[in-house]
């Protein structure tokens, strides 16, 4: 079935990885970043936004209701990291954390199951971090803002449940992409050991589980969290 499929944070990385696998599986995506991008796909649209202001957010779902008569499933992907100890994080970097992670996940959220209930159908998925049940260390304003992730998918799943819609939640193990690169090396090789299959995630791994809850099988899965490499 062709799904109209949401991502956020579709410039690079895994968001990226996302468009270019479900527009070749024939599904419609629509994308979203702050900054340009620069590749296209057959049926994929993009828009640029900051996923925390919340104006440009109802302009999106505006044009998407108009031109796509509404939305199937979201993918929350969109996110920002800061490794530092907690003494030398300043009030900034803590603010524009929880409003990418928290608020924009949020906002995304509630404009999709304004739509997705109409057909009393959706699918959302958030992104966690194994650094939250890891507890790592330098991470602690990254992890609490995606363990605020994991609690509200846990308490939407209830509030939207009566609209056909789950909600679930996906910790990913290190990816290689941008979103590392300022992680020292050692520490990346010290996370990966705490895991239970030591090696780096793999965009097909996230891929995997987000088809699993996207199913229309999977309409009695709502409010789970899943951690990839056995964290």
């Amino acid at each position: 079935m062709n799904k109209r499929i949401l991502i956020t944070g579709t410039s690079r990385g895994i968001g990226k990885y996302l468009v270019d696998y479900y527009t070749s599986l024939g599904n419609t995506v629509i994308g979203c970043s702050r900054n340009e991008i620069n590749y296209t796909f057959k049926n994929y649209e993009h828009f640029i936004c900051d996923i925390s202001d919340e104006k440009c957010v109802k302009k999106i779902f505006k044009k998407i209701s108009i031109t796509h008569k509404g939305i199937d499933v979201l993918i929350n992907n969109a996110g920002v990291s800061s490794m530092n100890h907690s003494l030398l994080t300043d009030i900034s970097t803590v603010r524009n954390i929880f409003d990418t992670n928290l608020i924009g996940s949020f906002l995304f959220i509630r404009e999709a199951a304004k739509l997705m209930q109409k057909n009393k159908f959706g699918r959302v998925i958030n992104f966690s971090t194994v650094a939250v049940p890891l507890s790592l260390e330098g991470e602690a304003i990254y992890a609490s803002s995606k363990a605020a992730v994991i609690s509200l998918t846990k308490t939407l799943s209830k509030e939207l449940s009566n609209f056909g819609i789950t909600v679930n939640a996906i910790g990913p193990t290190p990816v290689k992409t941008d979103l590392i690169k300022s992680i020292p090396q050692k520490k990346l090789d010290a996370l990966i050991n705490r895991q239970a299959i030591k090696r780096y995630g793999e965009f097909q791994d996230i891929s995997n589980v987000i088809d699993f809850f996207i199913s229309e099988k999977s309409d009695f899965i709502t409010g789970q969290e899943i951690y990839l490499g056995g964290v």
